[in-house]
């Protein structure tokens, strides 16, 4: 029997290790109870709709003058 590419492989999930704060998880294990949607799912949906839109955060300092 030959084997053949996975169909689904590019829409696979990779494990990653990430550090968030805990207000940041609090927010989104709320969304997931309010929803029934798994926090780590909503977490990865929000960051798939900012690749979708090219979503640029804006990190610049602000001067204290």
């Amino acid at each position: 029997m030959k084997s053949r590419k996975n169909p689904y492989a590019a829409k696979l999930k990779k494990s990653v290790t990430m550090r968030l704060g805990e207000d940041v998880i609090e927010y989104f294990k709320q969304m997931a109870e309010e929803s029934g949607v798994p926090y780590q799912s909503l977490i990865n949906l929000y960051l798939r709709d900012c690749v979708a839109s090219h979503r640029k955060i804006d990190i610049s300092w602000q001067s204290q003058n």
